[in-house]
């Protein structure tokens, strides 16, 4: 691609993209509704609930620095949680689901204190703001599970990633509004489930989200389906017809030339591609790639850049993505300092 064709492309990958989210008509609906504050030592936890369609309810919270509140506005981040994580969890409370809580008791301290993703960039002088996923702890069922709701949505022409990324949207619109927020500088950040749901928000809102941090791997789906005997991917992941058009590392290069940041590696070529968009838009540099430890040296990467073989199990192909899948968990230390040097603080 010539670097004058890249922004036609990137327009009509964000357009098919909102017609593929299906998004819902929905006529004016309440105003978030806060249902405690709790103050802390240096900052404050708020529960909230939004209301972006009719029939539903999202439960979200907002970690607010007390500078903050004292001296707005300040950068803002919208935290999504991976497959079981909990509001609580990204917040520094303690766990209060049941479900939650036997997790809890089987993650290592360490992974826990890193999990925090919301309280870590609020102690780093941002806005956290903590939005559950469908069908998770406050909106879990008994009656459905996830992949029950990801089948019931795309029966009706959605998806579970469209209905995630539908009240996520809603909140950040919500979000950008607020006095404590600088809406010039917002960014989103997702570990794991919630890193799919980033990269949609960051493509479809180019306007509010100046920077994306994507808390996983780089993965493309058809490739790895190949790989793996054709193996689909859970239903929570799929979006109806999107593969005919387009993969999630495609929605990764439109977001260029805004900064990007991966942190737990992912296949090299994918990689390189995503990458190439940031080189065609000579900004380079504002994508960052981070390695799993085992993975750090170039040496490790053994795979890098080979074919990739069919008939892979699903273990052996994270082996050929470079990922080392007990370490998977969000990474401190490698997205605050990012964020906060994107935003100059």
């Amino acid at each position: 691609m010539k670097a004058a064709d890249f922004p036609a492309w990137q327009t009509a990958l964000r357009e098919k993209l909102l017609e593929l989210m299906a998004f819902p008509e929905v006529l004016e609906q309440p105003a978030p509704k806060r249902l405690w504050l709790r103050k802390k030592d240096g900052y404050q936890i708020q529960k909230w609930e939004a209301y972006p369609e009719p029939g539903s309810v999202v439960p979200f919270m907002m970690v607010v620095p007390d500078k903050v509140i004292k001296s707005s506005p300040a950068p803002a981040v919208l935290c999504f949680p991976g497959s079981t994580g909990s509001l609580e969890s990204l917040v520094g409370l303690p766990e209060i689901f049941p479900k939650a809580r036997l997790k809890a008791k089987r993650t290592p301290k360490w992974k826990t204190e890193d999990n925090r993703m919301a309280l870590h960039f609020a102690k780093r002088g941002m806005v956290a703001v903590a939005i559950a996923n469908p069908a998770t702890n406050d909106t879990d069922s008994p009656i459905l599970g996830r992949s029950s709701v990801a089948m019931n949505a795309m029966m009706m022409g959605r998806s579970y990633l469209s209905i995630s990324a539908f009240q996520k949207a809603h909140i950040l619109e919500w979000v950008s509004k607020q006095r404590l927020v600088d809406k010039k500088r917002i960014a989103v950040c997702g570990h794991s489930l919630g890193s799919e749901p980033t990269d949609i928000i960051g493509v479809l809102y180019p306007e509010l989200i100046k920077a994306v941090i994507h808390n996983d791997f780089c993965c493309n789906w058809i490739e790895r389906s190949i790989a793996t005997n054709g193996n689909v991917p859970p239903a929570h992941h799929l979006i109806p017809g999107m593969f005919q058009w387009f993969d999630a590392t495609d929605w990764q290069a439109s977001i260029a030339p805004r900064p990007l940041l991966f942190t737990e590696g992912g296949r090299a070529n994918q990689l390189e591609k995503v990458r190439a968009a940031f080189r065609l838009n000579g900004v380079e540099k504002k994508m960052k790639v981070y390695q799993y430890t085992k993975y750090i040296d170039p040496k490790a990467r053994i795979h890098d850049f080979k074919p990739l073989p069919e008939g892979l199990s699903g273990e052996e192909y994270l082996e050929y993505a470079n990922v080392e899948v007990a370490e998977h968990c969000f990474r401190p230390k490698r997205a605050v300092p990012w964020l906060a040097k994107q935003f100059g603080m």
